[in-house]
């Protein structure tokens, strides 16, 4: 096996065991993504994992309230920080983690919180541009909204054995 092949095994392993990582990993800080706009989308706790070189993959999490007065929906994310950006989600059916593309983005009801986190929906930067998924950097985003348009965000690269900062309600369900 060459040693790309290696890296590329060991970034798709790292990519996918961020997926299934317990609800409760990582209550720790918050990471603040930015001040609830006019139109009442507010983002939480942006952040990645560090990968290897040459990885086809890193994976994006945080945590949307809509506490705007309509449904809304995220149907695109923007990053100079690799190719392109997907929205996915890790459904569990007949005992198998399946991932897929959310093609029409993803839901956010009025009044609810939605947490993009491992093992369930998540971002997907596909072929990361080399050292910006690297422990200690930022990755600007745009998340762009059907309704409240688009918001500015920046991803804390974490490394890779760490664990997920806590959403500020991150109890709330206990």
């Amino acid at each position: 096996m060459t040693k790309a092949s290696i890296w590329t095994v060991l970034a798709m392993t790292l990519a996918l065991a961020a997926c299934g990582q317990s609800d409760h990993a990582g209550h720790g800080d918050v990471v603040a993504g930015e001040a609830p706009g006019d139109d009442g989308m507010h983002v939480t706790a942006p952040w990645s994992r560090e990968i290897p070189p040459n990885a086809p993959v890193a994976a994006g999490f945080l945590s949307i309230h809509n506490g705007g007065g309509a449904d809304d929906r995220l149907v695109e994310v923007r990053s100079d920080a690799s190719v392109r950006v997907e929205i996915h989600e890790v459904r569990h059916e007949d005992g198998m983690a399946r991932m897929r593309e959310l093609g029409d983005g993803l839901p956010l009801p009025a009044g609810a919180t939605v947490e993009l986190k491992p093992g369930g929906y998540h971002l997907m930067f596909i072929t990361p541009v080399e050292g910006r998924f690297a422990a200690g950097n930022r990755v600007a985003a745009t998340l762009v909204f059907e309704q409240a348009g688009a918001h500015e965000v920046a991803f804390e690269v974490r490394p890779v054995d760490a664990d997920a900062p806590a959403p500020a309600d991150a109890h709330s369900h206990h």
